[in-house]
């Protein structure tokens, strides 16, 4: 017989439930206290998936919140779980996993994620084969809240899905998957080429078996009006040019004049997938064959407008902060890296920190995470260390204009390219610095702080032949400045000066530079 709620016990679960989103502290330790009490009991557990996926009559977020405390008892305590209770669990959820609530598909389908993760997929049978089955639904919410699932489970087991212990079942999925890049609904494609994209770095069989079929459909797809569409599109043909760069190159032309395209794409989602594009092209032997392009790319205003920093991003900066206290963000450790780059070398070199690049601290400290800027300023890198001085012919014009605009914001993204070529262009660049190197350490004083910070940067990557020339052209106004920023008004600058005064102490000179900061403080 099929479990049914208890009306007292139901009524004191939604009761928690309301309780559970009080903005109040005392409400919230009582709420956790009680949830304490009731996961003694194996039957809470069915009344939480009973709410999430029969009580139609609560609100979305309450029948939601119910899935996620269920979640978190599964991730805690599911070995606990009777039998009968789990298998209740399992079969409530494929049975609604086309609720018409796309929050409560959501939901459903992480229950379901959370469930596998835990050792299930071997011992819940049915459940690829069910979730596969459901795609093909006429029923949109069906397909589109099995494909959810199944896009978690590809991105949470994608090894154990190409391994003998499941019998492969990706030999069935990947070519499932393949028909769904012509659906109808966007949303269905995107899933479709997302949970495809989980089995690229890895090189599945399968997907190898179909690479010529899935590359002609990501073809048909280039174009695609949906942004997640176009953003799945382009982080494959990534992937693809890292693992499969044999099966591209017959399109490379084709495939870099459409990156040229997407890098300019007015979601910027879509614009940061086909940056990345452009980091994993320099690391390929084929990269110096397509010069041309790629020093397009370094031209394009709208890969230099992606330099500047968005008024989204510092529109709350405040310039002098230094009698603000200390936030748990300002203090934490932070750690940029590329996205890219972090996939292809993690355990690699640079681990116990030899190998690592002077520039592992980032430029930009606005944000810790992955972004446009950052990922634009690391491919004009990679790019210079490829082409060096041939790209500066093509530069130089455009960068003069933006390191003197009027415009702080324009100003500060040229002196961001400034920096990010100084390591591939060096020997390009060291008739130019007798003049910009002054104006570097005039920008030091500039009004905005972000400037400040971002010369600090820039002014360390050419530290070497700043340090290499009398010490009085250039090294003694430098370091006074620099001095002066570790007492600057913002933290950001401050953090900065002390950071890059520690480049030049490491570099040949050390013994000048105590000397100058000495008589500096004087």
């Amino acid at each position: 017989m099929e479990w049914q709620p208890d009306e007292q016990g139901l009524q004191q679960v939604l009761q928690l439930l309301k309780d559970s989103q009080s903005p109040d502290t005392a409400t919230q330790r009582a709420v956790q206290e009680k949830l304490e009490q009731l996961n003694q009991f194996p039957d809470f557990n069915n009344y939480l998936i009973f709410v999430l996926t029969s009580l139609k009559s609560e609100d979305e977020p309450t029948r939601s919140l119910s899935g996620l405390i269920l979640k978190n008892n599964v991730k805690a305590h599911y070995q606990n779980f009777p039998s009968n209770v789990a298998d209740f669990i399992k079969r409530e959820c494929l049975n609604n996993i086309g609720d018409p609530s796309p929050l409560i598909r959501a939901t459903i389908g992480i229950l379901i994620t959370t469930i596998a993760s835990k050792g299930e997929l071997q011992t819940w049978p049915e459940l690829l084969p069910q979730l596969c089955n459901l795609l093909n639904s006429e029923d949109y919410n069906t397909c589109e809240g099995s494909f959810g699932a199944l896009q978690k489970i590809c991105e949470d087991s994608s090894e154990l899905l190409d391994s003998d212990a499941l019998n492969r079942p990706l030999n069935i999925m990947i070519p499932k998957f393949l028909q769904f890049f012509k659906h109808c609904s966007p949303k269905i494609r995107s899933h479709a080429i997302a949970c495809v994209n989980q089995f690229i770095i890895g090189r599945a069989q399968a997907l190898m078996d179909n690479i010529d079929t899935f590359i002609e459909s990501l073809f048909a797809l280039a174009g695609d009006e949906d942004s997640e569409v176009r953003k799945n599109v382009c982080r494959a043909l990534v992937m693809l040019l890292e693992v499969r760069i044999d099966r591209l190159i017959p399109h490379m032309h084709s495939i870099i004049q459409y990156m040229l395209q997407r890098t300019q794409d007015p979601d910027e989602n879509v614009a940061l997938e086909a940056c990345e594009f452009w980091l994993t092209l320099a690391e390929q032997p084929i990269c110096k064959e397509y010069k041309y392009k790629c020093i397009l790319f370094c031209l394009s205003p709208l890969s230099i407008h992606h330099l500047a920093f968005s008024f989204l991003i510092f529109q709350g900066d405040v310039e002098e902060d230094e009698t603000i206290p200390d936030s748990e963000q300002d203090i934490k450790p932070r750690f940029h890296k590329s996205r890219t780059v972090t996939l292809q070398h993690e355990g690699g070199e640079g681990e116990e920190g030899e190998d690592i690049d002077e520039d592992e601290d980032d430029d930009d400290d606005t944000l810790s995470d992955w972004n446009l800027r950052k990922c634009s300023a690391a491919a004009l890198d990679v790019l210079a260390n490829v082409f060096r001085e041939e790209l500066l012919p093509h530069l130089l014009p455009l960068l003069k204009g933006l390191l003197f605009h009027p415009d702080w914001v324009i100003k500060e993204s040229g002196i961001l390219v400034l920096g990010a070529i100084a390591e591939g262009c060096m020997q390009g660049m060291v008739p130019y610095l007798p003049e910009l190197i002054p104006h570097l350490i005039q920008c030091l004083c500039d009004k905005k702080a972000l400037v400040r910070s971002i010369a600090c940067w820039t002014l360390s990557r050419y530290a070497h032949w700043v340090v290499s020339q009398p010490p009085d052209a250039h090294l003694k106004p430098l370091m006074t400045e620099l001095l002066k920023r570790i007492l600057d008004g913002n933290k950001r600058v401050q953090e900065a000066a002390c950071r890059y005064c520690s480049y030049f102490f490491t570099c040949s000179y050390l013994l000048c530079c105590l000397v100058l900061c000495l008589s500096s403080l004087n």
